[in-house]
């Protein structure tokens, strides 16, 4: 039986959305193994000054349990 958990992080990149959702899911194999599903929650944009600063992706990893 299969037994799986989801992980929730938030991940960041002045470059764009795209890019915090590959930096987050890269900071989420080092740590997590099993990993087979993102789900990409929210997306914010940090703004200063009228212009976006950073591209915010709020992330659900789900993962496989080790036996």
């Amino acid at each position: 039986m299969t037994v799986s958990s989801v992980s929730t992080l938030t991940a960041a990149s002045p470059e764009g959305f795209q890019d915090a959702l590959e930096r987050g899911l890269a900071r989420a194999r080092q740590t997590l193994r099993g990993i087979y599903r993102v789900e990409v929650v929210a997306e914010r944009a940090r703004v200063e000054r009228g212009e976006i600063k950073s591209y915010e992706v709020e992330l659900k990893v789900l993962f496989t349990l080790d036996d």
